[in-house]
């Protein structure tokens, strides 16, 4: 899906790298500047999130093109706000859904939805 956006010349992706699968589409977007000229922007919720001790979210962290933190101290909100930043700069969204009905992902695709954008879906089991 990242190639493919790539081929229909996108060539700014954000992350919010807090899950797994952040972390994951981080690595191949960074694996992608080989042979493309692509950017990696991180989108960190609440700014104690950058002390994170995790060795994976620091390397991502400092090969990223931009950091951009939403909100100086955590609030029950903070993630949500970190969603709809993303959606409301990006044209696109790749999501990884399992499609439950509930949830982050949940919420962030009827948002993305509702304000008109493109959507490609890679689906998980539940």
């Amino acid at each position: 899906m990242i190639h493919r956006a790539i081929n229909d010349e996108y060539g700014i992706f954000l992350s919010g790298l807090t899950t797994e699968t952040d972390l994951l589409f981080a690595r191949l977007v960074l694996e992608f500047q080989a042979e493309y000229p692509v950017q990696l922007e991180a989108v960190i919720p609440f700014a104690r999130r950058i002390k994170c001790h995790d060795p994976e979210f620091q390397s991502l962290l400092t090969r990223c093109s931009a950091v951009r933190i939403i909100s100086k101290h955590y609030s029950p909100g903070c993630f949500s706000v970190k969603n709809r930043y993303m959606v409301d700069r990006s044209e696109a969204l790749i999501a990884v859904y399992d499609g439950r009905q509930s949830g982050g992902t949940y919420r962030t695709i009827c948002y993305a939805r509702t304000v008109g954008r493109k959507i490609t879906f890679v689906c998980m089991a539940p």
